[in-house]
């Protein structure tokens, strides 16, 4: 009995790990993601893939699109405006 007291221990302090937080940020379209020694970093702060390919130009990395991205719209006039025809 005390040994399996121990592994349900065990597993509690490991399932309460840390919560991670977002990696894309939803402000920006582009994201240039870049690979090294000491880890990847994923940075959102780009508003055309020109742009972030200039960024990465000569370096290990790559943009992408960031699948997080809200778009222009903002607040309860961009719903009225998009959804006005379902009513």
């Amino acid at each position: 009995m005390r040994v399996s007291a121990w592994m349900i221990l065990i597993g509690a302090i490991w399932s309460t790990a840390p919560a991670q937080a977002q990696t894309y940020s939803p402000d920006f379209p582009v994201c240039l993601q870049t690979y090294g020694i000491g880890g990847n970093y994923i940075a959102c702060g780009y508003t055309t893939m020109a742009q972030c390919q200039a960024s990465a130009s000569g370096r290990a990395a790559q943009c992408i699109i960031n699948p997080y991205y809200q778009g222009a719209y903002s607040g309860a006039r961009a719903y009225r405006r998009r959804y006005s025809g379902y009513y």
